[in-house]
Formats: structure tokens, sequence, C-alpha cells
């Protein structure tokens, strides 16, 4: 999709998917991510990040009320390892159990909080809203958890979304 609107794309990360490299981590909480991250940013030294990270804060129950600080954290240990990145964060897609959506929804407000205090920042953030109307809805998920691939697609446009964003905005070279 990326292509289709003139992005040169090249995929890193430190584990493959098919032709892709990426650097998803299922199962992963925000900080056992951030500890991969610390291993593998240095080295790929990525200029854009795509963040969507916290499902499995909610699905655990994880000290939620400090999911946006350790969000936060990370994001800024990215930018100092990578310093003229540029991150696209997203909020989380809906869950089909009730707990853990509205886990999501106490996630997603410090989701939205701290990208608005990154715009304040000057930095370079694009916030993408995954839970709106064009993300995925409960019809999406394959498990209660995961997209499908419509959840997918719906995903997929919302990132390309934020990636013209981002160069509207000046933040890709």
């Amino acid at each position: 999709m990326l292509q289709d609107h003139g992005f040169d794309v090249q995929m890193v990360g430190s584990r493959k998917a098919g032709l892709m490299h990426h650097e998803g981590w299922p199962g992963l909480r925000i900080d056992e991510i951030d500890k991969k991250a610390r291993f593998s940013t240095p080295r790929l030294l990525p200029n854009v990040f795509t963040i969507n990270a916290g499902s499995n804060d909610c699905l655990q129950s994880f000290k939620l009320d400090e999911a946006g600080v350790r969000l936060g954290n990370m994001l800024e240990y990215l930018w100092t390892a990578s310093p003229d990145s540029t991150i696209l964060l997203s909020t989380l897609i809906v869950s089909a159990d009730k707990k853990t959506d509205l886990n999501v929804m106490r996630v997603n407000d410090q989701i939205r909080a701290l990208a608005k205090q990154k715009a304040k920042d000057h930095k370079k953030l694009v916030f993408v809203d995954m839970n709106c109307e064009a993300g995925p809805d409960v019809r999406c998920l394959v498990d209660g958890v995961h997209p499908n691939d419509d959840g997918y697609e719906k995903m997929a446009k919302l990132w390309v979304n934020g990636m013209l964003e981002a160069l509207r905005k000046g933040f890709l070279k």
C-alpha cells in the first residue's frame, strides 16, 4: 500500500515473516517490547517506527495506570537511539472480551494524551487512531483479540494515512 503512494519501503527488524523484516513481538507487553527495541534499534536505525503496543498489558491487566509512562519512555529511547526518526503511534484495536476492552479504553486514553504531549513537545510523531469507525471492529477479530485479514487491511489503510500525514508535516526525508 505504501508503494502505491510512491514510498520507497525497506522494512527492517530482527524478525522475518515471508520476505518482510519486522520488529513485531506477539505476546509481549510494553516493557518487554522496550527491551527488544533497545537491542535492535541501535543496530538498524529505522527512520520510521509504527508503534501499536499495549494489547498484552490490557489482556494481563498489567500496571494499566502506568502504560502511558512506559510507552512514553520507550518513545524517548527510540528518538535517542535513532535521532531523526518519525514515530507513528496508534491506539489499540477493540477486544471482544468486555473486561479487556475496558482496559483497552483506559490505555487508549493514555496513548491519546501521550500523543498530544509529544506534539506539544514538537516531536516527530503522528497519532494513528485504530479504535475508530475506520478501524477494525469485533467482526474483524479472528479470535476475539487478533485481527483477521479484513482487520489487518483496515489497520494498513490507517497506517498509510499516518505515513501520508508524516510526509505532509515534513517529518520524512
